[in-house]
């Protein structure tokens, strides 16, 4: 494994661990400052890694880097320039679950391609453990989304403290 292979498996699992991390705030309604940086960092990051490995055509794994970056993008805005006001704040909350879906996603793939076990299961991954596994990870993420728009209720910074923060 090259070093720039280890840092964007690293970059990736920082991603996954601090994202499950802010997904399970916002389903208890925390903010998770720290986490949320961090994940959202990583997660660009892993994204943005994923385009400097060498490829000779466009591959599936390059439109999930691309998907991942847009709604990335979305949930920073939410988060971070709209402060969660209003409709960012589900904007937020349902990006930031896209995107970690999508890097469990990739994940789930990586590792029907490189665990033997898992590999013997769906060499192709055309097969019905890899698809169904696929499917269940989906749903999961879609029930915990919903779950978290609801939860996730609070409330946006006022002016005045913006104004102290700054």
């Amino acid at each position: 494994m090259t070093t720039f292979t280890l840092v964007h498996v690293v970059l990736s699992l920082a991603g996954i661990g601090s994202g499950l991390v802010v997904l399970y705030g916002m389903l208890r309604n925390e903010r998770m400052d720290s986490g949320t940086a961090l994940f959202l960092a990583t997660t660009v990051a892993t994204s943005v890694t994923g385009f400097f490995f060498p490829f000779h055509e466009f591959l599936p794994s390059h439109g999930v880097g691309i998907v991942s970056l847009v709604v990335l993008a979305v949930a920073i805005v939410g988060r971070y320039v709209r402060h969660l006001a209003g409709g960012w704040r589900s904007a937020y909350v349902i990006n930031a679950a896209i995107a970690l879906y999508l890097n469990v996603f990739v994940l789930i793939v990586q590792l029907f391609r490189k665990v033997p076990a898992l590999k013997a299961l769906a060499p192709t991954q055309s097969e019905p453990p890899f698809l169904v596994t696929q499917i269940i990870v989906m749903a999961v993420f879609v029930v915990l989304g919903i779950f978290a728009v609801k939860r996730f209720r609070v409330d946006a910074p006022t002016a005045a403290t913006l104004a102290k923060a700054a």
